[in-house]
């Protein structure tokens, strides 16, 4: 599957973002997704993940409260829904595919779960 994610800025501190990744080449509804970030210099990090159908999702506990993934698997998309931004949460954000299999309950995923990449897209928060 080959992803194409937009939606970055630059936004003031306390504002908002909805970041969206637009998925073709095979059935988004295959995929447990996810959303990654990157400071320069620093590895990707986990920032959420939602299943196949939308029904359970996991942030990371820095973003929790804050951000929201969701997906429309008609429109092929999916979304991160950022509010109230820090400082911090600049960075290059990646979405990603994952045809890792899930049961009762999510786990991070971690990049080796990973086939299929979004170009990443730069969300800058300024003061």
């Amino acid at each position: 599957v080959q992803l194409q994610a937009s939606g970055g800025g630059l936004v003031q501190a306390g504002g908002s973002l909805r970041l969206s990744c637009t998925a073709s080449g095979d059935t988004f509804s295959h995929y447990l997704m996810g959303w990654f970030r990157q400071l320069p210099g620093k590895e990707r990090e986990f920032v959420a993940e939602i299943t196949r159908d939308g029904s359970m999702t996991l942030v990371a506990d820095s973003v929790k409260g804050r951000f929201a993934i969701s997906r429309d698997n008609v429109k092929n998309t999916l979304y991160l829904q950022m509010n109230n931004l820090k400082l911090e949460d600049g960075a290059v954000y990646y979405c990603a595919a994952s045809s890792l299999a899930t049961t009762y309950r999510l786990i991070p995923l971690t990049e080796l779960d990973i086939g299929s990449w979004g170009q990443g897209t730069l969300v800058t928060v300024s003061s």
